[in-house]
């Protein structure tokens, strides 16, 4: 989901699609549902992924006024398949595409939605066409109207979490652009560290970007 702008708060790019002190143990699901993948990845988590204020869950249409507010966003149409100020239609279309990203091989697209009360306020994936080779990219996103709140970092913490749930998974990498100081707080708050730049990486709004990678490895 990639011109001049606004810095935004907590957006990372990912290839595939899409500030806290942080206290306590990230509570991840240890069994799972009995379904399984088509294109072999792990099942999808029966517990929701979870840290501090957020959870991790699959989108539904009722996600559908955080997706319209991503859309008016000037970058989150930039770096994925979110189409700039979208109609409630082509909302709903990607709401739909992030459902079958598991199913496709993709990997886990989770919307962040807030524990209380159930509302989503972004979304977040692990990406795993790698997976076989022991890794993986993340990518977030908040919302407009649900910046500032440390909501990123948490479901940050929870996706890498989940992630070493995984059999196998032993790096989770980050691709962000220099500029982005918001993303770069979420990253650092959420324990990935700095391992380099990408110089002219990747194409976003139609010329070539810098990215920083930050990666997370595997505890022990």
């Amino acid at each position: 989901m990639n011109v001049s702008v606004a810095t935004p708060a907590s957006i990372s790019t990912h290839r595939s699609e899409t500030s806290v002190v942080m206290v306590g143990r990230p509570t991840v699901g240890g069994s799972v549902h009995a379904v399984t993948s088509p294109a072999v990845l792990p099942p999808w988590p029966r517990v929701q992924p979870s840290f501090g204020a957020v959870v991790l869950r699959e989108f539904t249409h009722d996600d559908l006024p955080m997706v319209l507010d991503s859309a008016r966003d000037p970058y989150i149409p930039l770096i994925g398949t979110l189409p700039a100020h979208a109609t409630d239609a082509q909302a709903r279309d990607w709401i739909e595409r992030q459902q079958r990203r598991w199913t496709e091989g993709a990997g886990f697209s989770f919307a962040i939605a807030e524990a209380q009360t159930g509302r989503a306020v972004g979304g977040i994936g692990l990406w795993l066409r790698e997976v076989t080779h022991g890794r993986a990219s993340a990518g977030y996103s908040i919302a407009p109207r649900a910046r500032g709140l440390g909501y990123a970092a948490e479901a940050l913490v929870a996706l890498t979490a989940f992630g070493w749930s995984l059999p196998g998974l032993h790096r989770v990498g980050l691709y962000i652009e220099p500029w982005n100081t918001g993303s770069i707080r979420t990253a650092e708050r959420a324990g990935y560290q700095r391992e380099g730049l990408l110089r002219s990486h990747q194409e976003i709004g139609g010329r070539r970007r810098d990215m920083l990678l930050y990666a997370a490895l595997r505890p022990g």
